[in-house]
Parts: C-alpha cells; sequence; structure tokens
C-alpha cells in the first residue's frame, strides 16, 4: 500500500509542468487539488461511517495535515525553478530526514540493514535523477524549497504513523487533508475559487491530481505506514523518483541515459533489502 501510494506521488511533478504550460498559477493548482480531495474523502467518509468504529483526538490529525499541503505547494513551486528531475533529488532526501526525526524523537535506531538501504537510496537517487548530466547554475530558490518540502515530507512521515491510528482510515484521511487545504489556502491564497478557472479548464487537473495526489495515497499511507513502521515505509517511498523519471520519459519526452536506469535498479534493490529486514 505505501509502495503503491508512493508511485501515484510519482507522476504529479510531470502533470504539474503540463498544467504550469496551460497558464495555471501555483496556488491554484495546489489549493484546488487539495480542497477537491478533502471533499470527496469526507463523502467517502459519511457514506461509510456507519460501518466504521474507532475513536480519537483530531487536533493532530489536522496538524500533520498541514505538512502533506506544505511539502506539496513547496514542491509545486520548486519545479518552476529547478529541473523537475533535481527536484526530486532533493525531495527524496526526506527518507534520512525522516529517520533522523525518529532516532531524535523516539529513540528508535534504524538496523544496520536499514541503514544501508539508505545509503544505497541515496547513491540510486543521485543517479536516476540525472544530476551528473545536468549544466549550468542551479537556483538556491529553488533548492531551498525543495529542500522545504524535504523536511516537512520527512515529518509528516513521522507523524502519520504515530497520530490518528484509533480513526478508521477514511476519517483520518479526510482530517488530514482538511489540514492540508487549510494550510495551502492560507499561504498561497488561490484565486480558482472566485475566478471561474474551474470552468475554464483548471477543472481536469484538479480532478487528476486529487485524485492521484490526494485521495489515493493518503488512503494507502493512513493504513500501510502504521503496518510497516516510520523507516521502511520512508524505504518504499522512494518508489516516488523512479516513477517520477520514467513517467517524464513517456510524457514530456525527457531521455534516460543509462546512469539514470542503473539508479532505478539501485533503488529498487534498496527497497527490497529494507523490506526484508523488516520481515526478519
Amino acid at each position: 500500500m505505501v509502495f503503491a501510494g508512493a508511485c501515484c506521488f510519482g507522476i504529479l511533478s510531470t502533470f504539474v509542468k503540463v498544467a504550469y504550460q496551460e497558464g495555471y498559477a501555483t496556488g491554484d493548482i495546489s489549493g484546488s487539488q487539495a480542497c477537491l480531495g478533502m471533499c470527496v474523502l469526507w463523502l467517502l467518509y459519511i457514506l461509510t461511517r456507519k460501518r466504521e468504529g474507532g475513536r480519537g483526538p483530531v487536533w493532530p490529525v489536522l496538524l500533520a495535515g498541514t505538512t502533506i499541503g506544505l511539502c506539496t505547494h513547496l514542491y509545486y513551486l520548486s519545479v518552476k525553478w529547478i529541473p523537475a528531475s533535481v527536484a526530486i533529488i532533493f525531495l527524496m532526501q526526506f527518507t534520512w530526514i525522516s529517520m533522523l526525526l525518529e532516532w531524535a524523537f523516539f529513540r528508535k535506531r534504524p538496523a544496520a540493514l536499514q541503514l544501508a538501504a539508505m545509503l544505497l537510496i541515496m547513491a540510486g537517487t543521485v543517479m536516476a535523477s540525472g544530476v551528473a548530466d545536468a549544466r549550468g547554475t542551479l537556483s538556491l530558490k529553488g533548492i531551498l524549497l525543495s529542500m522545504g518540502s524535504a523536511a516537512v515530507y520527512g515529518i509528516y512521515v513521522v507523524a502519520s504513523g504515530r497520530v490518528g491510528n484509533t480513526l478508521p482510515a477514511l476519517k483520518k484521511s479526510a482530517l488530514m487533508m482538511t489540514g492540508s487545504t487549510i494550510i495551502i489556502f492560507i499561504i498561497a491564497r488561490p484565486h480558482f475559487l472566485f475566478d471561474g478557472q474551474l470552468s475554464m479548464g483548471l477543472a481536469k487537473w484538479a480532478l487528476f491530481l486529487a485524485f492521484f495526489g490526494t485521495i489515493i495515497p493518503p488512503l494507502l499511507f493512513a493504513a500501510g505506514i502504521p503496518k510497516t513502521g516510520v523507516v521502511l515505509g520512508a524505504i518504499l517511498m522512494t518508489a516516488e523518483l523512479p516513477v517520477a523519471v520514467v513517467t517524464a520519459h513517456l510524457v514530456l519526452k525527457e531521455n534516460m541515459s543509462l546512469l539514470q536506469w542503473a539508479g532505478v535498479g539501485v533503488m529498487l534493490f534498496a527497497m527490497m533489502i529494507g523490506q526484508k529486514r523488516s520481515k526478519e
């Protein structure tokens, strides 16, 4: 479930770039995605809540949801300033960030094999992203935005596995998307609610990005991360990178070198050995 959710996230940056080419602003893209996803999740929960049990505080889940909203918005902003293949490198740093957070705050030290998997992931990330083929000076603003998205993504990975686990998965996901929508509306002040952009073409991007970005992945993560644990969850979520590379190749016709394909293989191998360790 965690792996599938990461694959859904992996296709987003390519289609956000297509939406940019059609002239839509970052706040309208991320805001419409979060808002529509929130509405669908609450509708699904209302329709099924009689068959689900479980109670718990909602404020921690709302706060955890703000991290995924902030991560999404910062990442979408970063790809305006640096290539998507480079932005994904910095976003993938959430793997060791989440590991350090888990170690620092909960004294959960990763196993040696998991540390090795993390190092392989970092090496594979550099290879698969194509950074070795990059030319020119990278925008510092883009780097800071993508690193910021990685930091809050790491917080999300830790928080989502520890808060709201007594709540039904749909309710937890709906609450997280509510927090996500609130923070995006505060920092981005999207205009799509008032200027009719939804009827002029934004709706198709809102539907697509909401389905693959704010509806399916949170449901999968909410159910999967408590069972995998934070460290393995972070390893599996790096599937976002190879999926992003392949999607960019197929949709945007970006070239992939042999080094990039090798990096994809290294990352998949790292995810497999991390999963093997978790079963022992």
